[in-house]
């Protein structure tokens, strides 16, 4: 069965930051994929399945086994957000041995964020900003209701332009992190509060 993908093309001039398994960490991008896989995805080449699904040359690829079809967008002073919202293996970061299975932790990523900011920011103010994203998924996940900061694999790609003055703060105080995580909060909130929705459902049935 053919899973559904969502593919960003940014083109040159972007420069990204990502925890995703393809195009990680700090550089130049052109893209990014989010591809839906099933739940037990089992395939060990994870890289070379994101290069194959991708449009070629440098970009970010991230699994999910969330629908991408209920992504959730949200904007805020120029600042755009993409989330893919699964919780099937809802999980504290700092929970005891054994409370999440290996099992659960090798699966694809449930909540994928992918961030646009129109304006450079410096590698300090990067990495500030994926912790701004990370604090405003969690806020995100509790007012909707779940115990949680997350599930065990989640990603996040932030895109940042390359030319300009670089911003020296991506935290949730500065102008461009408040926009970050307020664009954050909304997309995972709309996300989970449908993850919710359409659990309860199919429970249903």
């Amino acid at each position: 069965m053919r899973m559904g993908t969502l593919l960003w093309r940014f083109g040159p001039g972007w420069r990204m930051i990502s925890s995703a398994v393809l195009g990680g960490g700090i550089g130049p991008r052109e893209w990014v994929l989010n591809a839906q896989v099933d739940k037990d995805y089992a395939r060990t080449d994870p890289v070379e399945h994101l290069i194959e699904m991708g449009p070629g040359g440098p970009g970010v690829g991230m699994l999910t086994a969330a629908m991408v079809e209920h992504h959730t967008r949200a904007a805020d002073g120029g600042v755009e957000v993409v989330a893919t919202v699964g919780l099937g293996v809802p999980t504290w970061a700092a929970a005891p041995p054994g409370a999440v299975s290996e099992e659960a932790g090798r699966r694809p990523g449930t909540i994928n964020i992918i961030v646009a900011v129109p304006v450079a920011l410096c590698d300090a103010a990067l990495v500030n900003a994926v912790m701004t994203v990370t604090e405003a998924k969690t806020q995100a996940l509790i007012e909707a209701g779940f115990p949680c900061t997350g599930t065990a694999s989640d990603a996040v790609c932030v895109a940042v332009r390359e030319e300009g003055p670089q911003e020296p703060f991506g935290g949730p105080r500065s102008e461009w992190g408040a926009r970050i995580a307020r664009a954050v909060h909304r997309a995972v909130l709309d996300g989970a509060l449908g993850w919710r929705g359409r659990a309860a459902g199919t429970a249903r049935l």
